[in-house]
Protein backbone atom coordinates (compact mmCIF):
# COMPACT_ATOMS: atom_id res chain seq x y z
CA UNK A 1 0.00 0.00 0.00
CA UNK A 2 1.27 3.52 -1.06
CA UNK A 3 1.92 5.66 1.63
CA UNK A 4 3.03 9.28 -0.37
CA UNK A 5 1.32 11.51 -1.02
CA UNK A 6 1.64 14.26 -4.27
CA UNK A 7 4.10 16.91 -4.36
CA UNK A 8 1.73 19.66 -3.81
CA UNK A 9 -0.11 18.11 -0.81
CA UNK A 10 3.05 17.56 0.83
CA UNK A 11 5.34 20.24 -0.44
CA UNK A 12 7.39 21.42 2.75
CA UNK A 13 5.04 20.45 5.40
CA UNK A 14 7.88 19.16 7.91
CA UNK A 15 11.52 20.74 9.19
CA UNK A 16 14.00 18.46 8.17
CA UNK A 17 16.10 17.22 10.64
CA UNK A 18 13.38 17.67 13.48
CA UNK A 19 13.52 13.90 13.77
CA UNK A 20 15.84 12.27 15.88
CA UNK A 21 19.37 11.90 14.16
CA UNK A 22 21.14 9.01 13.62
CA UNK A 23 24.92 9.01 12.75
CA UNK A 24 26.63 7.75 9.82
CA UNK A 25 28.00 4.94 11.36
CA UNK A 26 24.09 3.54 12.90
CA UNK A 27 22.93 3.75 9.17
CA UNK A 28 21.92 0.35 8.05
CA UNK A 29 24.21 -0.98 5.74
CA UNK A 30 23.00 -1.48 1.83
CA UNK A 31 20.17 0.80 2.88
CA UNK A 32 17.86 1.92 0.01
CA UNK A 33 16.37 4.95 0.38
CA UNK A 34 13.73 5.64 -2.60
CA UNK A 35 12.26 8.76 -3.62
CA UNK A 36 8.95 7.90 -4.87
CA UNK A 37 6.54 5.56 -4.14
CA UNK A 38 5.41 2.61 -6.81
CA UNK A 39 7.41 2.36 -9.99
CA UNK A 40 9.08 5.38 -11.21
CA UNK A 41 10.10 4.05 -14.60
CA UNK A 42 8.86 7.36 -16.32
CA UNK A 43 9.03 9.83 -13.39
CA UNK A 44 11.35 11.69 -15.25
CA UNK A 45 8.54 13.07 -17.79
CA UNK A 46 6.27 13.88 -14.83
CA UNK A 47 6.11 17.38 -13.18
CA UNK A 48 7.51 17.58 -9.90
CA UNK A 49 4.78 18.66 -8.61
CA UNK A 50 2.59 15.59 -10.23
CA UNK A 51 5.01 12.90 -8.59
CA UNK A 52 4.36 10.73 -5.62
CA UNK A 53 6.61 11.47 -3.69
CA UNK A 54 7.87 8.98 -0.60
CA UNK A 55 7.63 10.64 2.94
CA UNK A 56 11.13 10.52 4.02
CA UNK A 57 12.02 12.41 0.41
CA UNK A 58 13.99 15.80 0.87
CA UNK A 59 11.08 16.71 -1.38
CA UNK A 60 8.98 16.71 0.94
CA UNK A 61 10.67 18.91 3.84
CA UNK A 62 11.84 22.43 4.54
CA UNK A 63 14.99 23.99 5.39
CA UNK A 64 14.44 27.61 5.27
CA UNK A 65 15.05 27.77 8.98
CA UNK A 66 18.67 27.02 8.51
CA UNK A 67 18.81 30.38 6.01
CA UNK A 68 19.95 33.05 7.11
CA UNK A 69 20.46 35.45 3.54
CA UNK A 70 18.23 34.44 0.65
CA UNK A 71 18.32 35.46 -2.76
CA UNK A 72 15.93 38.22 -4.35
CA UNK A 73 15.27 37.36 -8.29
CA UNK A 74 14.13 40.12 -10.47
CA UNK A 75 12.87 39.16 -13.84
CA UNK A 76 12.73 42.79 -15.34
CA UNK A 77 16.60 42.03 -15.30
CA UNK A 78 16.81 37.92 -16.03
CA UNK A 79 17.69 37.04 -19.36
CA UNK A 80 16.52 33.26 -18.94
CA UNK A 81 20.05 32.37 -19.14
CA UNK A 82 19.69 29.44 -16.93
CA UNK A 83 23.37 29.70 -15.24
CA UNK A 84 21.08 29.16 -11.56
CA UNK A 85 19.24 26.69 -12.31
CA UNK A 86 22.53 24.54 -13.43
CA UNK A 87 24.29 25.33 -10.68
CA UNK A 88 22.19 25.43 -7.88
CA UNK A 89 23.18 22.64 -5.58
CA UNK A 90 19.54 22.24 -4.10
CA UNK A 91 17.77 22.46 -7.23
CA UNK A 92 15.88 25.25 -5.76
CA UNK A 93 15.86 27.38 -9.24
CA UNK A 94 12.19 26.64 -10.57
CA UNK A 95 12.36 26.94 -13.81
CA UNK A 96 9.80 25.82 -17.10
CA UNK A 97 10.98 25.78 -21.14
CA UNK A 98 14.24 27.75 -20.20
CA UNK A 99 12.35 30.67 -18.43
CA UNK A 100 13.29 31.18 -14.83
CA UNK A 101 10.12 31.32 -12.59
CA UNK A 102 11.43 32.09 -9.30
CA UNK A 103 12.86 30.50 -6.09
CA UNK A 104 11.76 27.81 -4.07
CA UNK A 105 12.63 29.15 -0.17
CA UNK A 106 10.86 25.89 0.96
CA UNK A 107 14.60 24.04 0.15
CA UNK A 108 17.05 26.76 -0.52
CA UNK A 109 19.57 27.24 1.91
CA UNK A 110 21.10 30.70 0.78
CA UNK A 111 24.62 29.92 -0.17
CA UNK A 112 24.50 32.33 -3.53
CA UNK A 113 26.03 30.09 -6.08
CA UNK A 114 22.98 31.39 -8.17
CA UNK A 115 23.85 35.13 -7.26
CA UNK A 116 27.57 34.24 -8.14
CA UNK A 117 26.61 32.78 -11.52
CA UNK A 118 24.17 35.36 -12.85
CA UNK A 119 25.86 37.23 -15.84
CA UNK A 120 23.52 40.47 -16.07
CA UNK A 121 24.29 43.44 -15.06
CA UNK A 122 23.24 44.11 -12.50
CA UNK A 123 22.54 40.86 -11.65
CA UNK A 124 18.90 39.41 -11.61
CA UNK A 125 19.35 37.56 -8.16
CA UNK A 126 20.62 39.59 -5.33
CA UNK A 127 21.49 37.75 -1.11
CA UNK A 128 19.50 39.75 0.93
CA UNK A 129 19.06 39.04 4.59
CA UNK A 130 15.67 36.45 5.19
CA UNK A 131 13.93 39.01 7.10
CA UNK A 132 14.08 41.42 4.26
CA UNK A 133 10.68 42.00 2.37
CA UNK A 134 11.00 40.49 -1.35
CA UNK A 135 8.74 43.40 -2.42
CA UNK A 136 11.37 46.22 -0.94
CA UNK A 137 14.19 44.65 -1.73
CA UNK A 138 13.06 44.88 -5.55
CA UNK A 139 12.30 48.61 -4.94
CA UNK A 140 16.11 49.27 -4.57
CA UNK A 141 17.45 47.10 -7.22
CA UNK A 142 20.98 48.47 -8.61
CA UNK A 143 21.20 50.11 -11.67
CA UNK A 144 23.58 49.07 -14.65
CA UNK A 145 26.79 49.88 -13.87
CA UNK A 146 29.00 50.99 -16.68
CA UNK A 147 32.18 49.46 -17.41
CA UNK A 148 35.53 51.49 -16.86
CA UNK A 149 37.66 52.36 -19.34
CA UNK A 150 41.23 51.73 -19.32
Amino acid sequence: MSTGVLGTEKRGIRELGAEEKVGWDEVTRGVVLNSFEGDATDIVHQKAEERVYADFNSYTATVASWRIIKPVYNRDVCIDCQNCWVWCPDTSIISRDKQMLGIDYDHCKGCGVCVEVCPTNPKSLLMFGEAEDIEEALSGWPEKQKKEKN
